[in-house]
């Protein structure tokens, strides 16, 4: 049975989502097709990478690692950086993040309602160019001159699907606890890890890897319970 200040909590994430979809959201706006442009686009660049791929030498594949380990950590700095705490420059994401996200999902009240909550989980569709084009291609770029052609192509296959691995467990943290994928044994774990960050009082603290977290045990943000 629900208390007073657990209608009044409820109210207001309702009212809430219905302000941020008559605000944000397009009319157009369908959240199968942006789950599945997420992942279409994702995994045609991932396959291009590893099709161009040629004869990859035993020092190359320790890319694979490195990159992985590389883009956890890009992910535990960014999101306990400018989606928490306001940069110049950077203000979007730390509104889109800090003042939506965690206003639309609670830790109590963590799961979408319909496929028209899909916005507020997912990274805008444009968010998968900027990523290629300001940051694996350029960075790309770089390893092929100053490593090989296999190496680059290695870390954008890599830093694509971390990316794509990113976007799909947290969405698979917001689906409803009875759902089968919240019923997953590893993926429970990370769920509750999620959880415990969306709750107000620790959000700015703990739990910053959205996927799995080295960043936070290396660095003492891990908070279990």
């Amino acid at each position: 049975m629900n208390t007073p200040s657990d209608t009044a909590e409820i109210e207001r994430i309702a009212a809430f989502r219905g302000e941020f979809k008559a605000n944000e959201q397009p009319g157009w706006y369908n959240g199968y097709a942006h789950l599945a442009g997420t992942t279409s686009i994702s995994v045609i660049a991932i396959l291009v990478a590893i099709a161009a791929l040629d004869t990859v030498t035993a020092f190359e594949w320790f890319t694979v690692p490195l990159t992985f380990l590389y883009a956890n950590l890009i992910e535990y700095f960014g999101h306990r950086g400018p989606m928490h705490h306001k940069i110049r420059g950077l203000g979007l994401i730390h509104t889109r993040h800090s003042r939506q996200h965690h206003r639309y999902f609670t830790d109590e009240h963590m799961s979408y309602d319909s496929s028209a909550d899909f916005q507020a989980v997912l990274f805008p569709l444009i968010l998968i160019v900027f990523y290629l084009g300001l940051f694996a291609l350029p960075t790309a770029a770089l390893l092929a001159l100053i490593f090989s052609k296999n190496v680059a192509l290695l870390f954008i296959a890599v830093a694509v699907a971390y990316f794509l691995n990113y976007e799909l467990l947290h969405f698979a943290y917001h689906a409803g606890p009875d759902s089968w994928i919240a019923r997953l044994p590893l993926l429970g774990r990370l769920r509750r890890l999620h959880q415990t960050h969306h709750r107000p009082e620790l959000m700015t603290r703990y739990n910053f890897n959205i996927t799995y977290p080295i960043g936070d045990f290396f660095f003492g943000t891990l908070y279990r319970h």
